[in-house]
């Protein structure tokens, strides 16, 4: 009898409370989409995944637009460009080291928190002729920060016009993954195009791109221009006008999700290679055709 009453004296009353959910009810987030500057949507962009006082590098640091809304003290930061606009941000007070290229950055592996990746997007600004380089008219402040207005040389076996965009994106992500401590991240702006009629969809080539090196895209954010671009000599319209640009956010972790669908080729389609004399595996993918699958490994 006296062993019952100590069995019964050592359980626990059962909690009957119904389990109450945390978090309260609010529409103040940071949404995915918006109208407006780059300054506005990265602040939003930092605030979401660069951890508060990390080491972070702009390495196509430009004007710096995209600092000026982001606190003084929030991030030990290095800025840095192949063809610097000015010598200092004095928001922050960091200087900006001039002739650092963004596919072979001067810091050691696994070092950075955060880099930041924002190159020329835009087809026309990699032309080997600078009577043919774009941003003109409308687009001239783009090519004035973006582009030293210089022609790019024509070199054996390299790129050139949208293919060059994506080989810079490509060479960019290789070398942040290299300096990027595991978990760190890698924020980079792009912008789709057509070029020479055709439609690249430069945003998907760099989640594929950065997806086989490695990386986790961790999010995506699409950046609306708030006012209406104009076309100087329009015959024909063929595509839409792209009004947007992307912030692509990346993390350097492992991971089991991935955004690339492999696909086997269909019959029809080996049919009709056959018919024409080629090759399916000779056919280059958009935006990898000067990398082997060597080219696009993870560095460390």
């Amino acid at each position: 009898m006296n062993r019952q009453a100590t069995l019964f004296t050592i359980l626990e009353p059962i909690n009957l409370e119904k389990r109450v959910q945390g978090g309260e009810a609010t529409t103040d987030v940071i949404l995915s989409a918006a109208v407006g500057g780059n300054a506005e949507m990265f602040a939003e962009v930092a605030e979401l995944h660069l951890p508060i006082g990390g080491h972070v590098a702009d390495v196509t640091y430009g004007k710096g637009v995209f600092w000026q809304n982001i606190p003084k003290g929030h991030y030990s930061l290095q800025f840095s460009d192949i063809d610097a606009k000015v010598a200092r941000d004095f928001n922050h007070d960091v200087a900006v080291r001039n002739n650092i290229d963004c596919r072979q950055l001067p810091f050691e592996n696994s070092w950075l928190d955060g880099l930041v990746l924002d190159p020329p997007y835009m087809e026309g600004l990699f032309r080997r002729d600078t009577e043919h380089l774009a941003g003109s008219g409308t687009h001239s402040a783009f090519r004035d920060s973006y582009s030293s207005g210089q022609a790019t040389p024509a070199l054996e076996g390299e790129p050139k016009w949208h293919d060059a965009v994506t080989d810079l994106y490509i060479k960019a992500g290789r070398e942040a993954y290299r300096v990027l401590k595991p978990g760190g991240v890698l924020i980079t702006k792009c912008q789709d195009e057509v070029s020479a009629n055709q439609q690249r969809l430069t945003h998907v080539e760099i989640i594929s791109a950065y997806e086989s090196l490695g990386f986790y895209t961790k999010d995506l954010f699409v950046l609306v221009r708030p006012n209406r671009p104009g076309i100087s000599r329009l015959k024909t319209q063929i595509h839409a006008r792209k009004n947007h640009s992307h912030f692509l956010v990346f993390q350097k972790i492992k991971h089991k999700i991935s955004n690339i669908i492999h696909l086997e080729p269909s019959p029809l389609a080996i049919m009709e290679s056959s018919s024409t004399n080629k090759s399916l595996l000779k056919i280059p993918l958009a935006g990898f055709v000067t990398l082997t699958n060597e080219a696009i490994k993870p560095a460390c």
